[in-house]
């Protein structure tokens, strides 16, 4: 299939890797390490069902994750430009990882021998499977006939209205990480406390804690239903999915109960149109493996335009 400009992400998108073949869109992948010495591959050298595993199977021991290599970058974009196709790249958020500044110099590094070399770094400012979403509406972009700037524009009119609205297992993995206070860790160990969260250009904010699982869940279904309300109830405009870790089957009922929540609430929503992807390595170092929740963003195309 011939391409007027090609899609690249890394690997923070979380897109399934058939997925991302079948929309013709390349993944950098991030590494992962349960050791600090040997780091591997994302969906290359370790696949994230194993991922999980062993997150489950070693408990009290926290992989880490780590970024696409400049040289990384540079081998993706190389054959792109040697071949004159323009390039998109997206980047998970900078607030999160180093990864789009990879990119950039690799930008540098291919331009020093191909000037002419067109190569767009984006800062997706969002992770995950809704970092998938924007991706996938920037295939669809390119897909619709969409030229190369305007592609561009759109994608950055669009991203500001991503959001994930999610909860945990417990509290451990964000503490070790240092995405919330250690008091609020202490308070959660202790009481049995989740929290739930919103993540929204780049940061992470608290959107609530209590107690089991059902009621944050819950919660997160709620901030899905405000994030509606507050822009028209327009659901068809927009891309939405579930995210989950480890266990598919909570996922499954996850999404029965949401579509059941959705149409008691007046809208008109499809079982196919709310996909069930699978968190990543890159998030889930920070999450533990019980991450589940929401990603919904903008589409890129809408009826009339």
């Amino acid at each position: 299939m011939s391409e007027a400009y090609h899609i690249i992400s890394d690997g923070s998108c979380d897109l399934p890797v058939e997925l991302a073949a079948e929309k013709n869109i390349t993944v950098v992948p991030f590494y992962v390490s349960f050791d600090d010495e040997h780091y591997l591959k994302e969906n290359v050298e370790i696949g994230i069902r194993d991922f999980y595993q062993q997150m489950v199977d070693r408990k009290g021991v926290y992989p880490k994750s780590s970024m696409p290599s400049t040289q990384d970058y540079v081998d993706v974009f190389l054959p792109w430009a040697q071949k004159g196709i323009p390039v998109i790249c997206i980047c998970i958020t900078t607030k999160f990882s180093g990864s789009m500044q990879s990119a950039l110099n690799a930008r540098e590094i291919v331009h020093e021998t191909l000037p002419d070399a067109r190569i767009t770094v984006i800062d997706a400012t969002v992770n995950t499977v809704l970092q998938g979403l924007y991706v996938l509406e920037a295939a669809a972009l390119r897909d619709s006939g969409m030229e190369y700037e305007a592609c561009v524009a759109r994608l950055e009119e669009i991203k500001s209205t991503g959001r994930i609205f999610f909860t945990v297992g417990d509290m451990e993995y964000l503490k070790h990480g240092g995405r919330i206070g250690k008091v609020s860790a202490v308070a959660g160990s202790i009481l049995g406390i989740r929290p739930v969260i919103t993540l929204r250009e780049g940061e992470i904010f608290p959107s609530g804690i209590d107690r089991g699982r059902k009621r944050t869940t819950d919660k997160a279904i709620s901030l899905l239903l405000d994030y509606l309300a507050e822009n028209g109830r327009e659901i068809k405009r927009y891309s939405i999915s579930i995210g989950f870790g480890y266990d598919y089957e909570e996922a499954v009922a996850f999404k029965k109960h949401t579509l059941e929540v959705l149409r008691e609430e007046g809208y008109d929503v499809d079982a196919a149109s709310i996909p069930i992807y699978q968190i990543g390595a890159t998030i889930s170092v920070h999450t533990g493996p019980y991450p589940l929740g929401f990603g919904i963003i903008e589409k890129g195309i809408q009826d009339g335009r």
